[in-house]
């Protein structure tokens, strides 16, 4: 792992690509900063996603799926509603990229493509969409290939959401007071 842009170390080499590899490999920020205090490196969250940033470097993946389904559903928390998008690989049920916006528009779709893409090498994906036509838009405007589908590969993204929703409804019932 290239370290050439640290100008002060005040972490050993060694953790700072603990740190990284940590991080990237889906550990929150939080519990990276953790893992290194075991070491005796105490860094803010900060530090290590400068670290993570500065190396460049993106997650290490076997192969890029050929379909990924794409859908989007609404969270209601109290009065405010929330969109979540997401990509599914229907194979793995890896989520590649998920976002939560307070609203919906074709144009956050595009971005949250734009966001996709530029993260996995999907050129040649079939993206698996349901009858919402703004995805369909932002698909085409976007130049990806699409396929509408309503059941068989959708099956799981809409599985990963009903567990969403009954967990995010059970946290908001405990902690409505707050």
């Amino acid at each position: 792992m290239d370290l050439s842009f640290v100008e002060r170390e005040r972490a050993p080499r060694q953790l700072m690509e603990l740190g990284i590899r940590l991080h990237l490999a889906d550990l929150s920020l939080s519990n990276t900063v953790r893992e290194l205090e075991k070491f005796g490196v105490e860094r803010s969250r900060k530090a290590v996603h400068d670290w993570v940033h500065k190396c460049d470097l993106q997650p290490a993946v076997d192969e890029e799926p050929n379909h990924v389904v794409l859908d989007e559903t609404v969270i209601q928390l109290d009065e405010h509603r929330y969109w979540l998008y997401t990509a599914v690989d229907p194979e793995t049920n890896k989520r590649p990229h998920r976002r939560l916006y307070s609203t919906t528009t074709t144009a956050l779709i595009e971005r949250f493509l734009r966001e996709l893409t530029e993260k996995h090498d999907l050129d040649d994906a079939m993206f698996l969409v349901d009858g919402a036509k703004h995805f369909q838009t932002a698909l085409r405007r976007s130049g990806l290939r699409f396929r509408y589908e309503k059941q068989g590969n959708r099956n799981n993204v809409e599985r990963i959401f009903r567990e969403i929703k009954r967990r995010t409804s059970s946290f908001s019932n405990c902690f409505s007071h707050a």
